[in-house]
C-alpha cells in the first residue's frame, strides 16, 4: 500500500501544477487513510460503483477531491490519464467531489455536512436490514461546526455501529492552528462524552490504520478514528504549514515538490 500512496500523492501534486492549483495540504494528509480504506476496507467493485452491496465512503472534507480522485484512479474507478483533465472545462472532475464521478456518493465541500449524510445512510442500511458499512472522512478544522456535533449525538442515540467516521487530525486549516480558533482538545473524550468508540491512530502507519478500519463496525456504538496526521505529508518543505493548503504550482515548484516526495519514499 505504501507504493499506492506514493503514487496517490504523486497525482495529488500534478493536480496542483493544473491552472486552478488544488488543496495539496490536506490531500497529501488524507492519501494513506483513503490507500487504506479503498485497497483494504472498503467492500467495493469498481466496474460496479452502484452495486447495491458496497460500503459507502462520504469525503466530508471536500475540498481534498485531488487525493479522491487520485485514488478512485488507482483503485480502477476511472482512467488514471483523466486525471490530467482535472478542473479543465468538459472535466468531471471539478476542485470538490461531484456525483458525476464514479465511486462518488454525494458531492460534498460545504463543511459540517458529511456525518450528518454518513447517519443517514447508516440508519438507512440498518431499517433496510442491509449489511452496508458507512465511512465517513473528515477534517479536524471542519468539527468546529456544530452540525457535526447534532450528527454524532444522533448516531449515538440510534446505535449506528455500522457508521464509522474518520478524522483527518493534521492540526491546521486555512487560517493557522486549530487550536488557536476553537481548541478541539480533549478530541477523544469529546467523542466518548456523546456516546462513541473512540481511539487514535497514527495516520501514515498501516500497520495501525487498517486494522483499526477493519474492526471499527460493531459493538453496539458508531466508532470515530482520531488519525494522527501530517499536512503536506511527504512533502519535506510544505509539512506542517498553512501555506500548502491550497497551491497552483508552477512547473519549477511541482518538480521540486515531486523530486521531495520521491526522496523521501
Amino acid at each position: 500500500m505504501e507504493g499506492r500512496a506514493l503514487a496517490v500523492r504523486e497525482h495529488v501534486l500534478a493536480l496542483g501544477a493544473t491552472p486552478i492549483g488544488t488543496h495539496v495540504g490536506g490531500s497529501l494528509s488524507a492519501a494513506d487513510i483513503l490507500v487504506a480504506l479503498y485497497f483494504d476496507v472498503l467492500r467495493v467493485r469498481p466496474d460496479e460503483p452502484r452495486w447495491s452491496g458496497r460500503d459507502h465512503f462520504l469525503l466530508s472534507k471536500g475540498h481534498a477531491g485531488a487525493a479522491l480522485y487520485a485514488t478512485l484512479a488507482e483503485r480502477g474507478f476511472l482512467p488514471t490519464a483523466e486525471l490530467a483533465g482535472y478542473g479543465r472545462p468538459g472535466s468531471r472532475l471539478m476542485a470538490h467531489p461531484t456525483l458525476a464521478v464514479p465511486g462518488v456518493e454525494f458531492a460534498t465541500g460545504s463543511l459540517g455536512h458529511g456525518l450528518s449524510l454518513g447517519v443517514g445512510l447508516a440508519l438507512a442500511a440498518r431499517r433496510a436490514l442491509r449489511p452496508n458499512r458507512v465511512y465517513v472522512l473528515l477534517g479536524d478544522g471542519e468539527l468546529q461546526e456544530g452540525s457535526v456535533w447534532e450528527a454524532a449525538m444522533s448516531a449515538a442515540h440510534f446505535g449506528l455501529d455500522n457508521l464509522t467516521a474518520v478524522v483527518d487530525r493534521n492540526r491546521l486549516q486555512i487560517n493557522g492552528s486549530t487550536e488557536d480558533r476553537m481548541a478541539l482538545e480533549p478530541l477523544t473524550d469529546k467523542w466518548r462524552a456523546f456516546g462513541w468508540n473512540a481511539s487514535t491512530v497514527d495516520g501514515h502507519d498501516f500497520a495501525e490504520l487498517v486494522p483499526a478500519l477493519r474492526s471499527a463496525p460493531g459493538s453496539g456504538r458508531p466508532t470515530v478514528l482520531i488519525a494522527d496526521t501530517v499536512k503536506g505529508r511527504g512533502v519535506r518543505h510544505l509539512e506542517h504549514r498553512k501555506q500548502g493548503h491550497f497551491a497552483k504550482l508552477s512547473q519549477a515548484a511541482y518538480e521540486r515538490a515531486l523530486a521531495a516526495l520521491r526522496a523521501a519514499a
